[in-house]
């Protein structure tokens, strides 16, 4: 596990980026934390270490947003309104074996739909400054492993 402490937005853009410029094809990340704890602002960071310019948003009411022009494709996923009816229809599994990277916020809501092997990335807010967090990167797997390694070697 790597902890970060963040202290505004950009700081955990700077680590997402980072971690995006190392990410491959069929690299899952699961983003667990509470409403505005950061999810989708670690996306836009990651989105922008994959090369891609495009605005970044919250898929909440779309469920999947893909993002085709980065170095991969970025398959960001929202399953919160998953939480009653699960997602063993929705083909996941094509992302998760697939030619992009995928986030998926809330995955407690589709855990047996996950790999084996994942990054989780916890998301932990300040109950005394609303600005700080602290990310915990837990890797699951030695490819994840050594992607944390690589992405923060110094």
């Amino acid at each position: 596990m790597l902890e970060f402490k963040t202290i505004n937005p950009e700081q955990t853009i700077a680590i997402a980026k980072q971690l995006g410029q190392q990410v491959q094809a069929g690299d899952v990340l699961l983003l667990d934390g509470d409403l505005g704890a950061g999810k989708t602002t670690f996306t836009k960071g990651l989105a922008a270490g994959l090369g891609i310019e495009r605005y970044v948003k919250s898929p909440t009411f779309t469920l999947i947003r893909e993002y085709q022009d980065g170095r991969l494709p970025l398959y960001h996923m929202d399953v919160y309104r998953l939480e009653e009816t699960g997602a063993s229809d929705l083909g996941l599994e094509e992302y998760f074996d697939g030619n992009g990277v995928s986030v998926v916020e809330w995955s407690q809501f589709i855990a047996e739909e996950l790999p084996s092997d994942y990054l989780t990335i916890h998301f932990n807010k300040d109950v005394r400054d609303d600005q700080v967090r602290t990310l915990v990167l837990e890797p699951h797997g030695a490819h994840y492993e050594a992607l944390v390694r690589a992405s923060f070697a110094d």
